[in-house]
This record gives structure tokens, sequence and C-alpha cells, in this order.
């Protein structure tokens, strides 16, 4: 079971979504960015330093979202969502096809890792 945190990054009343590289599993999926927790690394750090080495910006990690368990067929994974404020640093997409700042009534119109769907529901339901 992978533990994994991704962020929900907000910036001018948009999310920062990103469409998976056709290298990596889940090729072309859209997610939330994030990554792996590292052994004796805390959620919150985890964060930080992905989304620093992903696309060079700094945030603040602001709350927890609900967990996510998902069974894909090569793998399992534990999601943990924060909300997170963009904070500084200039976007550049190192490992993801594309990245972009969405509205929220937008994103059922993107082709979700399924992991993040019940997310993108759940942030959907909170920000009408």
């Amino acid at each position: 079971m992978l533990e994994v945190t991704c962020a929900i990054i907000f910036k001018d009343n948009r999310v920062l979504i990103a469409q998976r590289s056709t290298n990596m599993k889940l090729p072309l999926k859209w997610e939330f960015p994030g990554g792996k927790v590292e052994p004796g690394e805390s959620k919150v750090a985890c964060l930080a330093r992905e989304i620093k080495e992903e696309l060079n910006l700094e945030i603040s990690v602001d709350k927890g979202l609900t967990n996510v368990m998902h069974h894909y067929p090569e793998f399992s994974l534990h999601l943990y969502p924060f909300i997170c404020t963009y904070k500084g640093g200039e976007l550049n997409a190192v490992e993801h096809a594309q990245v972009k700042w969405e509205k929220i009534a937008n994103l059922m119109a993107y082709d979700w890792a399924a992991a993040d769907v019940p997310v993108v529901k759940k942030l959907m339901e909170l920000y009408r």
C-alpha cells in the first residue's frame, strides 16, 4: 500500500491540475499533484517537497480532506489530499505532460485517475 499525498493548490479561484506523462503509471490521466511519502517524512513535509521538486512552487498546506484508499490492478494506494495555497514560484512542470489552473466547476470534464475522483467530487461539493 503506497502512501501518497496530493495538493489542491488554490490561486485566483482556480486549482492546479496535472496530466500524467506517457511514461508514468496511469498515462495521461489527470490528477492533483503530489507524491509518495518517504520513510520518516510527515505528509505535510512530503507535499511541500514534491510540489517544489515537480512544479517549482512554494505552497502552504492548509487542511486535510477525507483520505482515499484505492486499489488499481497493479498497485494500491492510500491518498491523503490537502487544501493548499499558492505562495510563490514560477510554475514549471518537470514530470507531467501538462499542468493548468482550472475552475472547480470544470473539473469533471477531465479524465481523472480513479483515486482522484472522490477528491474531485468532495472539492466540488465544498466549493459550489
